[in-house]
This record gives C-alpha cells, structure tokens and sequence, in this order.
C-alpha cells in the first residue's frame, strides 16, 4: 500500500520527545501529532477521514496529584464519537502506556485488549490489585505466528524497555510477541506504591502471575486494532526491530486486509 497517513496522539504520560518523533520520521509514514485532549476534537468520522489510522501513546482520564491520582470518564460526546469510528472501521495502534487510559471507562480496555491498573479496580466483575512496572528490562522478543506486523522481523531479538505485569484479555487477542521475562511479581513494583510516592517498591503488594505476550491484534466492532507493550524510552525508540514492529502494525490497520479481517471476525 501507499504510505498511511497517521494522527499520532500523545499527552498523559512523559516522554523523550525528540526521540520518539523522531522514530516516525525514519519510518514509512506521513505522521500528524496532536495532544490530548485536543485529540478529542478528530474523533469523529468527519475530521477522521483524512488519516489511514490512529497511533495512540497518550493516556487520558487520569489526573496524577501528590501521593496519588483522580480518574475520570470520558464525556458522553467523545465516547459515542470515539465507538462510532470504530464501528466504521477505523485502524488504531496503541503504544505501552496507552492501555492505562480512561481507567474509569471500562469499555476502553476490552477495546485495547486489557488494563494497566494504577489502583485496585473492579474489571471484568472482579476486584484486581494495582498493575507492575519494571523499567530496562533486557529482554528476548520471540514470535508466535506469521502475520503482517511480524513480517521481517527475526524469530527473535533483544530489547531494553519497561514492561508490565498487567491484565491481558487472552481470550479476546490474537498474540503475536511473548517475552522471555519471568512476569511476576517479585520482577516488578506497584504502580500504587509509585503514584504514593514510593517509586520502584513492592512491599505490601502482591499480584499473581501474569501473561508474558507483548504484542497483540484483535478487533473492535469493524476496526483492526494492534497494541505494542513496547516502547518507553530512547533504548526502545532506537531498536531497529521495534521500529519495523510499529511501522508494519500502522500499515497492516491501515490495510484492506486488516479491515476485510476485522470485518469478519464482527
């Protein structure tokens, strides 16, 4: 296909910005950034038409004050906007700490495919603790099955990066990347602890084991959807594997084969 046309959303969470900009300049693809929650305004079909898919490495609804944080819901014209574009089709990719947005509206995490959790919450009708974070973890990246997004990519390969011991949704997913990292919960912290102001500490926080897959596709009523745990910090921006990752999941949402598929599976 041509090169896609992205609107790449950021805002929520810091970042290097000069590094990760700089990741969609040496990749294959004509890229418009916007913050939240501005990026509020194009999600709807009329200012959406003009781009091939959505890249999301924002995280709204969330609210960090001292020693901890506010959630909130999105306002009913956003969410209805936001769930019409997807019921039209519209490919999105969402980016590492994306899948911690609008923690008070659950219906995000079944379209991303889970939830980090920065307090204990009710997801799924039962109650789960606070989600891990583990930052410069050397990990090995093996796939799991021939697809679009992995294609190019070593049947294995390095990265340095933060990783989450999170709720994955296996039964709504296809995965495509595991992780060789034990995902448990002496390996990480307590995001709590963290917005408590107890950076890298997991006294009094227990968590049971969690799924080591890093990447995953699925749909949401017709929209492809691609989600990459990967992706903190310059380590991450500069792998070569990682930025051929995120540049075939833009083009594969993008696609019409992503779109026949997401159509199907609906």
């Amino acid at each position: 296909m041509s090169t896609p046309n992205i609107l790449l959303i950021t805002k929520g969470h810091p970042f290097d910005r000069n590094a990760f900009f700089e990741v969609f300049d040496a990749i294959d693809v004509n890229w418009t950034h916007v913050e939240q929650p501005a990026a509020q305004v194009f999600f709807n079909t009329s200012h959406a038409k003009s781009y091939d898919a959505f890249v999301l490495y924002d995280m709204p609804g969330i609210d960090f004050r001292d020693n901890g944080a506010t959630f909130e819901e999105p306002n009913s014209d956003y969410r209805d906007a936001f769930l019409d574009l997807l019921r039209n089709g519209k490919g999105m990719v969402f980016m590492h700490h994306a899948i911690a947005g609008w923690p008070a509206w659950e219906e995000y995490a079944e379209i991303i495919g889970g939830r980090f959790l920065y307090v204990k919450s009710q997801l799924r009708g039962s109650e789960l603790p606070d989600s891990g974070y583990r930052h410069k973890v050397n990990h090995s990246l093996h796939v799991t099955r021939e697809h679009p997004i992995t294609s190019g990519l070593p049947a294995s390969f390095s990265m340095t990066d933060e990783l989450y011991l999170s709720e994955v949704f296996d039964d709504a997913i296809e995965p495509l990347l595991t992780s060789d990292y034990e995902f448990k919960r002496d390996n990480f912290y307590s995001a709590k602890n963290a917005i408590s102001g107890r950076m890298f500490d997991n006294e009094g926080w227990q968590h049971n084991d969690g799924s080591n897959v890093v990447a995953w596709v699925k749909n949401y009523e017709r929209s492809p959807i691609a989600y990459i745990q990967g992706g903190d910090d310059p380590e991450a921006y500069e792998n070569i594997h990682y930025r051929q990752l995120l540049e075939n999941s833009i083009h594969w949402v993008a696609s019409q084969a992503a779109h026949d598929w997401a159509n199907a599976r609906n």
